[in-house]
């Protein structure tokens, strides 16, 4: 059940009868500090039983098995106590117009939390994500009602702590459970708004309590909450759980043997190598350990890939070696021939066709249909993701005005667009969910300050956000086959059982765990953006523990391809290898999580090696390997994140590409990225063509505003399309 409160956007749960619980009640029941009078003391509030300093508990009693303060037992009675004691939270710090009161009055309430045990001080019950340390308790009593323990190290978080208790504690699980953190965000406790505020405290609390009260409710019920396969980093070493994470480890110590012949040709051949975050983990742990020995070899997302490969041209490599899908490779070569280095060679990893579905839905027919009524309604753009080819980004670019975008930047791209053009329409494309998640953000956006929007872009505030939703238009049948993968199942298991962790997720994924992960980001508990985005969030969060000094555990879901495992697992050693704690006792562990579905994985035998199953059938004997239950990364359900294109880039076929370098014979001919001989229906050559919506972005990138050339082409795009 849910209650309106006198506030904005407020609904809040039905709290029950609390007449076994202690501490909370005694809270506010005694004395405050002289500065203040709390207004949760009323006439129908009556003290039953209190504890002296020096009272011990019955061996029968616990923690929580003290009550002060006794409240009606009616249901209906109850549910009318948490939408009031809400309303007096709000009015009370409402009514101190200056925030150092507030703060104070915040501080009052701390200095009334009872000591917490020292021996429950341990690092099961922190709570991941607070600036300081949070420990907490949760437990279901006989009446089947929630009780909670909290403490903190600092005065101001446990003045949260004890305002959220207040409202929480002795409830039913239910209505625990439906309460959100938006809902407790209109309350002003003076302090500052920003991420990683304290001001985020009681939210990131709110969640650690749902998440251990669904544990709670799924054992006393006997279910058991299966957990994801995770990685555990230590300064120690890597602990693979599960099946799936034991796969994903075991390349993240390559044979030397290979690193060493891959090193050996690299050099002698001045070859090389730019490969993209999603390769397969043996590829991966190879070229990580290589790049120790050859500086030309760097590992990024598509954007970067290009910008490496020409460094590495100026640095004196002969050939350029491309482990991505076809687009890649292709960006690869027209922006090494734009940057003068022609006679650079390009090579990719197989003479079969390397795909990507987001490439291939901005290939089809219906793509171009999109364009053409995009064309025929200037003022247009055209936001074209770079996970597309080069001819794609060359016809587009034809038929409308258009810009390439990352995931990292096509909300400051969109956002700056719509400011410099008067009444400008903008289409997106190819990724659906990706559109969608633009689109939804640009809503939440509406209910923002024009200060918090001004934040995010300068030039715009509640009013040119609202008027720009109309004419913010992106395609409707594109995704990536991996994000896709992210669906119910997946979600839902992580908001049970993850809810607390950090969440990092691609701007492709589904809207459901993009609203997720975008619901963690506003507490400083997520990220959304692209692989690099994801990599430098982890790396700030373990940086950040590591300053605290303090033992932790931090445990971030992966909501992306399960290749960038390796980037991450190697930073995160690196960043735990080079701390210098002043204690030995602090210790840092980093779980890295892998949100797979149950149905996308085999099980393995503990009695064969690696996963190999001997099977007999007609007197023949076959080697059967453990891999993904219905394909690779394929569940209807959603879950293995792995990309099949991606994992087409093998060691092997490096090392062959390699050690046929330089290519006199024409042996590995259908391995070279060849330059497009055709040409756009005005006659203009699709490299040169493609390549110019690229330099519009990186233009933009590094001007921070729309070219001046393109604003031109926007603005006069009727008359273009005419003559």
């Amino acid at each position: 059940m849910a209650f309106s409160v006198s506030t904005k956007a407020s609904i809040f749960p039905t709290l029950p009868s609390n007449s076994d619980h202690g501490y909370s009640r005694k809270l506010f029941f005694s004395k405050p500090p002289s500065l203040f009078q709390p207004p949760f003391l009323n006439k129908s509030l009556k003290c039953v039983q209190s504890l002296s300093p020096d009272s011990k508990p019955s061996p029968s009693s616990s923690p929580f098995a003290c009550s002060a303060v006794s409240f009606p037992s009616s249901a209906a009675a109850a549910a009318e106590l948490v939408p009031a004691r809400l309303q007096q939270l709000i009015t009370e710090f409402g009514s101190l117009t200056e925030p150092s009161d507030r703060v104070k009055r915040l501080m009052g309430y701390a200095a009334l939390l009872p000591p917490f045990p020292d021996a429950s001080r341990v690092a099961l019950n922190r709570v991941m994500g607070c600036t300081a340390q949070v420990w907490l308790e949760t437990r279901i009593d006989e009446e089947g009602r929630m009780r909670f323990l909290v403490d903190s190290d600092s005065e101001i978080t446990r003045g949260l702590c004890a305002c959220l208790i207040w409202l929480l504690d002795g409830a039913a699980p239910a209505d625990v459970l439906s309460l959100k953190t938006e809902d407790l965000a209109v309350l002003n406790f003076g302090l500052p708004g920003t991420q990683r505020s304290r001001a985020n405290t009681w939210l990131n609390v709110l969640v650690s309590m749902q998440k251990r009260s669904k544990k709670l409710l799924a054992e006393r019920e006997g279910k058991m909450f299966e957990p994801f396969p995770s990685l555990m980093i230590t300064s120690d070493g890597i602990d693979a759980k599960g099946s799936y994470a034991e796969a994903q480890a075991r390349f993240l110590f390559p044979d030397e043997s290979k690193v060493e012949e891959l090193v050996n040709v690299l050099k002698e051949k001045e070859i090389g190598v730019v490969a993209h975050f999603y390769m397969d983990p043996e590829v991966q742990g190879v070229l990580t350990a290589a790049q120790k020995h050859w500086p030309h070899i760097h590992i990024s997302d598509s954007l970067v890939m290009a910008d490496s490969a020409v460094k590495m041209a100026e640095a004196g490599c002969k050939f350029i070696t491309v482990l991505g899908v076809d687009f890649m490779s292709e960006n690869v070569r027209a922006i090494l021939d734009q940057a003068g280095f022609a006679e650079v060679g390009v090579y990719r990893m197989s003479e079969d066709r390397i795909g990507c579905s987001l490439a291939d839905a901005a290939s089809t027919p219906a793509y171009m249909n999109y364009l053409k009524e995009a064309s025929v309604s200037p003022p247009s753009l055209h936001v074209i993701y770079i996970n597309t080819s080069l001819e794609t980004k060359a016809y587009s670019h034809e038929l409308v005005p258009t810009i390439t975008c990352t995931s990292s930047n096509v909300v400051q791209t969109v956002l700056q667009a719509f400011a410099e053009i008067p009444d400008l329409k903008i289409w997106y494309g190819p990724d659906t969910y990706m559109g969608a998640n633009i689109a939804k953000l640009f809503q939440q956006m509406t209910f923002m300050t024009d200060e918090e929007i001004a934040e995010m872009h300068p030039a715009h505030n509640a009013d040119t956000i609202r008027s720009l939703l109309p004419r913010l238009h992106y395609f409707q049948d594109g995704s990536c086959i991996v994000h896709h993968l992210f669906g119910h199942e997946v979600v839902q298991k992580i908001n049970d059982m993850y809810g607390d962790a950090f969440l990092t997720a691609h701007l492709e994924v589904p809207g459901e765990m993009f609203s997720l992960a975008m619901e963690a980001k506003r507490r400083g508990m997520g990220v959304v953006g692209s692989t690099q985005n994801i990599l430098d969030f982890i790396k700030q969060r373990v940086q950040e523990s590591l300053d605290r000094n303090v033992s932790d555990h931090l445990q971030f879901v992966l909501g992306t391809e399960s290749g960038m495992v390796t980037a991450i697992v190697a930073a995160v050693r690196k960043l735990l290898g080079s701390s210098t704690t002043s204690s030995e006792k602090a210790k840092v562990k980093v779980e890295i999580v892998f949100p797979v579905s149950a149905d996308s994985i085999s099980q393995t035998s503990t009695r064969s090696p690696q996963g190999v199953e001997s099977v007999t059938a007609r007197g023949y004997h076959f080697a059967c390997y453990t891999g993904v239950a219905s394909g690779e990364g394929c569940s209807i359900h959603g879950g293995c994140a792995s990309c099949p294109y991606m994992k087409m880039n093998s060691l092997n076929s490096l090392l062959k590409v390699c050690h046929q370098l330089p290519d006199e014979d024409n042996i590995i001919a259908p391995y070279e990225a060849e330059r497009f001989k055709t040409r756009t229906l005005s006659g203009k050559e699709i490299a040169d063509v493609g390549c110019e919506p690229i330099l519009h972005m990186r233009h933009f990138q590094a001007k921070k505003e729309m070219p001046e050339k393109l604003v031109d082409h926007i603005l006069h795009q009727h008359g273009n399309l005419s003559s």
